[in-house]
């Protein structure tokens, strides 16, 4: 169940996008300006940042940049606020 609440919805403009947590911060910005992401905010947990992607092809061309995985942000509102 937690699993489930924790996916990125279908049509989602805004997610949550965690990176090697052993990557810096400018590597992690790097990544996610190379997806052509719009960083909507950064979290608690340095290797998650809250972005838009882009519209075209946006949650495959953050992991072909890097990033582990997207969840949805809501989800996790309170565990992610700085």
């Amino acid at each position: 169940m937690a699993a489930l609440s924790l996916q990125v919805r279908p049509g989602a403009e805004i997610v949550a996008v965690a990176f090697p947590p052993w990557w810096s911060a400018q590597r992690i910005f790097a990544a996610a300006a190379a997806a052509d992401a719009v960083i909507v905010r950064i979290t608690a947990i340095p290797s998650i940042l809250v972005v838009q992607p882009d519209r075209s092809d946006g949650l495959a061309r953050l992991r072909e940049s890097g990033a582990w995985f997207a969840i949805d942000p809501q989800a996790i509102a309170a565990c992610l606020t700085k």
